[in-house]
């Protein structure tokens, strides 16, 4: 197999990093992003508040107590995909294959075979991050190894500053000392299980054999044995895959579990997805919802379209889809988070049935209609009902 190089940079607290562009006076002082809501939970924070024990999904009025000097900000999703976009025009001459990673302010180069263009691939990660500290003003971390896990590991042990190196065949010996929190394909309940037999380490888990892990672990037993070994074949996507998102969010009124409610909060922002991808003649294949519970715990899944969509009925059918995929759990649900993903131009596509093809122009115009009314006189004047 061919030797891969791949490096994952890391823009920490990234929202934090752009409001601080944008104001100098927030440099050196706690920073909290969150909404102005009533039982808004942390969007992000920066070192400071972290330090003074402050966590995303806790909420604000726990964060404040715990950080009394810090100064809260409402997020501001537009800015941060701006920056985010110029990121990746910055780091696009040393790859093509640059993917957006889960979670902002990360993304994964592809080096492999660039050593002859760019030299060594420790020298390409320093070009990279004074490109971008020079032009942009964001320091970020970086890491560079055989896969996207070894990389991702080797940025989260250096976190807030600095540079990781890890060789090929150096997998294993570079994992195995590490806590098990450190990995990301580890779920927490597959975390929780390894701890309660008595399993820290990467290494003490590597140990077990694929039927072992899977007593312990259940399902997914096959993907975790792998990646305890260092092993990752997942590829780099281009930007064509992995560029433009849109998140909206949600909190409810009160904690809740109700089917009703639930479901109505996420059509409402199925609704509000679909306005936006129609105001700039988008359109999206993947819907992702994220689940907050009143614990802290949190759940996402997504639904895939074959080919990309932008009316309210099709959207709203992944929201749904996403939703009873992800909703597994009987704890009440604080916020839900939906993000449209895989952005693509409109396209226009005829049927070969008739009656197909009068559905879908029926919805056109009722979006189309509805869009306007949202335009002169907000959304508030216009809900979508829901009944069982």
């Amino acid at each position: 197999m061919r030797e891969r190089t791949i490096i994952h940079l890391n823009i920490v607290d990234f929202s934090v990093a752009v409001e601080r562009l944008q104001d100098s006076s927030l440099r050196n002082r706690p920073l909290i992003i969150a909404p102005q809501a009533a039982r808004a939970t942390v969007y992000d924070m920066s070192e400071e508040a972290y330090q003074d024990g402050v966590r995303k999904g806790m909420g604000l009025i726990d964060a404040r107590r715990r950080c009394r000097r810090a100064r809260v900000l409402p997020p501001r999703p537009e800015q941060y995909e701006k920056a985010i976009q110029c990121c990746i025009r910055r780091v696009l001459p040393f790859s093509p294959l640059v993917e957006r990673a889960h979670g902002q302010g990360h993304l994964y180069l592809d080096m492999t075979g660039s050593h002859r263009l760019f030299g060594p691939p420790p020298d390409i990660g320093w070009r990279i991050r004074n490109t971008l500290r020079n032009d942009l003003g964001l320091d970020p971390i970086w890491s560079i190894g055989p896969n996207k896990l070894i990389a991702k590991v080797g940025s989260r042990i250096v976190k807030p500053c600095g540079e990781y190196i890890v060789a090929q065949g150096e997998e294993r010996a570079f994992l195995a000392p590490l806590p098990l929190s450190l990995l990301p394909t580890l779920k927490p309940h597959q975390y929780s299980r390894l701890r309660a037999v008595g399993l820290s380490r990467i290494g003490q888990a590597a140990a077990l054999s694929r039927q072992e892990l899977s007593v312990v672990c259940g399902r997914r037993a096959d993907i975790l044995y792998n990646s305890l070994h260092g092993i990752d074949p997942t590829p780099v996507q281009a930007p064509a895959h992995s560029g433009r998102r849109f998140f909206f969010q949600h909190y409810l009124a009160q904690d809740s579990n109700r089917e009703e409610i639930i479901r109505s909060a996420v059509l409402s922002l199925a609704g509000q997805a679909g306005y936006a991808l129609r105001r700039q003649k988008l359109a999206c294949r993947k819907i992702i919802i994220k689940l907050l519970y009143s614990d802290g715990m949190s759940c996402e899944r997504q639904a895939v379209k074959k080919l990309p969509v932008f009316l309210d009925h099709d959207l709203e059918q992944s929201a749904i889809t996403a939703l009873f995929r992800c909703w597994r759990r009987r704890v009440r649900i604080r916020s839900i988070g939906l993000c449209c993903r895989d952005i693509f131009p409109q396209i226009h596509q005829l049927s070969l049935f008739k009656s197909i093809n009068q559905n879908n122009r029926k919805r056109k115009e009722l979006n189309r209609t509805i869009d306007k009314i949202h335009e002169l006189f907000g959304r508030e004047k216009l809900y979508r009902g829901y009944t069982q």
